[in-house]
């Protein structure tokens, strides 16, 4: 049995602009005992399900914006919590969280809700797990939508932003997670960082986010490296599906540059939809980028 602390639910009490039913499970197959928050929102017989994945340090409510986008066009919206962030448990273990554990939770994830016809929405860690899934369930996802993320296959020089924020959050276990998502951010209000903090009253409950940075696929023989790499190759020989990329452009880590080596790796990419004054955290500018891309699949 895995030990885990569960964020107190007053933390989540009137959140800003955050509107929808908290879903729970806490049977999952390989997970049991662990409770995993998820949004799910729109027509359960909806031909499309949109996928939204979070990342590094965020939860599913970094997807409010886009989420009413996609179910008032009639289409259903999934957003889980990673173990570790949001309403999901939080293991105070931190050697429990790697590559695997969080890609495994996804796959049974997705089976266990039985999604099809997935539009995955992904950023930041949302990406780098998320983008190994379709090459495993080819039927299931049909459509992407890309924002400042990357398949770390473990080739290349890690950039000297990324390892400058991995260096960082190894010497900050209480990272201070609102003054972070500020400064990808400096839209948010105060409502909106009190809302991202949330998850996180104290350092016991930050395992998930110290761990992130460290277990990103850096070198060829990394956990995760491996199968990235096979999903690289499938995307570029077998990916049959559409996409749409939105860029922040003043990120320092996932930006412009990284983008540009994905956006090669998908046939059929579409120039990106670059959005100059977002950073990281893509979904901030969301009610732009879910529309743009409805229009892009023609799905309105």
């Amino acid at each position: 049995m895995i030990k885990a602390l569960r964020t107190p639910e007053e933390n989540f009490k009137n959140l800003y602009n955050f509107p929808f039913e908290p879903l729970f499970l806490d049977d999952l197959k390989g997970f049991e005992g662990l409770r995993i928050h998820y949004i799910d929102e729109g027509p359960k017989n909806s031909n499309m399900v949109f996928l939204c994945l979070h990342g590094q340090p965020t939860w599913s409510y970094l997807y409010r914006k886009m989420i009413p986008i996609f179910i008032s066009a009639g289409y259903r919206a999934v957003a889980p919590d990673f173990f570790g962030f949001g309403r999901s448990d939080k293991p105070v273990d931190d050697e429990i969280y790697t590559f695997d554990f969080h890609r495994n939770f996804l796959i049974e994830f997705i089976e266990r809700l039985d999604l099809k016809n997935i539009a995955l929405v992904c950023q930041d860690w949302g990406g780098i797990l998320g983008l190994t899934l379709p090459m495993d369930m080819p039927k299931r996802f049909t459509h992407l939508i890309l924002m400042n993320t990357i398949l770390s296959t473990g080739e290349g020089v890690p950039s000297p932003g990324f390892k400058a924020f991995r260096d960082w959050v190894k010497k900050t276990p209480d990272m201070d997670v609102g003054r972070l998502m500020i400064r990808g951010a400096p839209i948010l209000t105060t409502e909106e960082v009190a809302a991202y903090n949330a998850p996180f009253p104290d350092v016991k409950y930050k395992g998930g986010i110290r761990r992130f940075p460290q277990l990103v696929p850096t070198t060829y023989d990394a956990p995760g490296a491996e199968i990235s790499r096979k999903a690289h190759d499938w995307f570029q020989k077998e990916w049959t599906g559409e996409s749409f990329m939105a860029v922040g452009m003043q990120d320092p880590v996932l930006g412009p540059s990284v983008m540009r080596k994905l956006k090669r790796m998908i046939p059929r990419c579409p120039t990106p939809l670059r959005i100059k004054e977002a950073g990281h955290f893509v979904q901030e500018w969301g009610d732009i980028v879910a529309q743009k891309a409805l229009e892009h699949f023609k799905l309105i």
